[in-house]
């Protein structure tokens, strides 16, 4: 049968799909509008369903807050093009509106809020999906509970956001600890918060390193006196190719092997404990401070050296950060 253009006009407007689509939705469905939207969304699972391999590079993520509740979700596809179209980051603000309505607190949860158009917020994004073309997905999302929070969307380009939530009300110093936040990508709020699996394996890999600088210097000082420059015999590769260009003799390279493995050794055997761990910890209270929010030097202040919670207390004596979460669409 033929169908009106209103009807394909309304098709489109309820389901996003092609004109195309929609009228061949509706002549199957012989000009039922209900079951022509049924189609129009198996057809765009089925679509989702291939391209579920795909890999998802780009995306929107937004963030909000109301009274009480803070929260930001991201949607990811895989160009640019269609993260910055208008029905892709209508629908990312649907699945957000629901979210901070519902309260969420995980996910799962906000994959199965049901939204404006009645189903579910996976099943809209599979729709949207065999739609547009592309796989889709929600990526990821976070929350904060309680008063006191600034929300933070980096340049308004929907691809990094923060949340910071303090103690008491303070707009201002909130939203600048927030754009630290994006900035210096804290892994903690401070040391106490930092998961002591991840202290573990820093001060681990801080012992290592320490050890194998202890043990280079003195293989360096005994390659020194015995007239051999270290640079040209830091590795085997190295050495074979500096005595083929003739920057090496023979003996020369012979004398920096014997010395490179003797002293070594010599050097790994008689370190003293003491020291490699005083010195490891000084490169973990290094990570901490690189790290941890309220240790990390503040980016925006007013040229002043200072840490973030001492430009804090410059603000207010008595302000403190009680959480704060980040999320980016980008490796960084």
């Amino acid at each position: 049968m033929a169908v009106s253009i209103a009807d394909i006009q309304k098709l489109r407007k309820m389901t996003g799909a092609g004109l195309a689509d929609c009228k061949k939705a509706l002549t199957e469905a012989d000009g039922d509008i209900d079951k022509a939207v049924e189609l129009v969304r198996e057809r765009g699972l089925a679509i989702a369903a291939k391209r579920s391999d795909r890999e998802t590079t780009n995306g929107c993520l937004l963030v909000k807050k109301v009274d009480g509740f803070a929260a930001m979700v991201a949607v990811k596809c895989e160009t640019d093009f269609v993260a910055a179209g208008k029905d892709f980051i209508e629908m990312t603000q649907n699945i957000l509106d629901a979210a901070i309505a519902a309260k969420a607190k995980s996910l799962d949860e906000v994959k199965k809020l049901k939204l404006v158009d009645g189903d579910n917020a996976e099943n809209t994004v599979k729709h949207r999906s065999g739609i547009s073309g592309e796989k889709m997905e929600i990526d990821g999302y976070n929350f904060i509970e309680g008063d006191n929070v600034e929300v933070y969307d980096h340049m308004n380009k929907h691809m990094l956001c923060t949340m910071v939530q303090t103690n008491k009300s303070a707009a201002e110093p909130a939203h600048k600890i927030a754009m630290q936040v994006a900035a210096m990508k804290p892994v903690a709020l401070d040391e106490n918060a930092v998961p002591q699996n991840v202290k573990d394996e820093e001060l681990k890999v801080a012992v290592e390193k320490t050890k194998e600088e202890q043990v280079e210097r003195q293989v360096n000082v005994a390659l020194k006196k015995a007239g051999i420059n270290p640079a040209h015999v830091d590795t085997d590769d190295h050495i074979d190719s500096n005595t083929a260009k003739g920057w090496l003799t023979q003996e020369q390279a012979d004398k920096a092997r014997e010395i490179k493995k003797t002293v070594a050794a010599e050097a790994a055997a008689n370190l003293k404990e003491q020291m490699i761990q005083n010195i490891a910890k000084g490169r973990l209270n290094k990570f901490f401070k690189e790290n941890c929010l309220v240790d990390q030097e503040f980016q925006f202040g007013d040229g002043d050296k200072a840490s973030v919670a001492q430009w804090l207390t410059k603000q207010d004596k008595d302000l403190k950060i009680v959480d704060y979460k980040r999320f980016s669409l980008s490796a960084d």
